[in-house]
């Protein structure tokens, strides 16, 4: 379990992060078109998982953004914007925005939050997500992560992309 901060008042999640160095633990998510996919559907990409409490929230949005903006140059990488949102609010977000270089995915019907360790379990966000990044290999190896201490801050992009250039 990792204790997090929201507005200076402390929230817990449902464990930890997968570490560098381990195999991604597979998941089920939600696309915009209902349908269900797996960490297989991105094999052999190198895949940004930005973890996100809801896009309906100005850090999350800005967030989502900053990666469109910067991973849209990378080569054989996806980056994934997972929430707890509905896959119809992530669509519209997304179109609403012009965001073409991230692909929303909904973890509203899947263990993804507690297989990922990021379930917010207390607090009026129970349910939700923390914010996280989580940088997976071509061959499903974790090679970078982040937790956000505080889930009102943006995460550390910088360093995040550094792994990579």
């Amino acid at each position: 379990m990792a204790t997090l901060t929201f507005l200076n008042k402390p929230l817990n999640t449902s464990g930890e992060l997968p570490v560098v160095g381990a195999k991604a633990p597979d998941f089920s998510l939600v696309n915009t078109q209902l349908v269900d996919v797996s960490l297989e559907k991105f094999s052999g990409k190198r895949k940004v998982l930005n973890i996100v409490p809801s896009l309906d929230t100005p850090t999350c949005a800005a967030s989502t953004r900053r990666f469109n903006q910067k991973a849209s140059h990378l080569d054989n990488t996806v980056v994934l914007v997972v929430s707890a949102d509905l896959p119809f609010a992530q669509s519209r977000f997304c179109e609403t925005e012009g965001l073409k270089d991230v692909i929303p995915l909904s973890s509203f019907r899947s263990s993804f939050a507690k297989d990922y360790g990021v379930e917010i379990i207390d607090t009026l966000l129970a349910g939700l997500t923390a914010r996280a990044v989580l940088i997976i290999d071509e061959n499903d190896q974790v090679i970078y992560t982040q937790l956000v201490h505080d889930i009102a801050q943006e995460p550390d992009y910088e360093s995040a992309l550094a792994v990579l250039a």
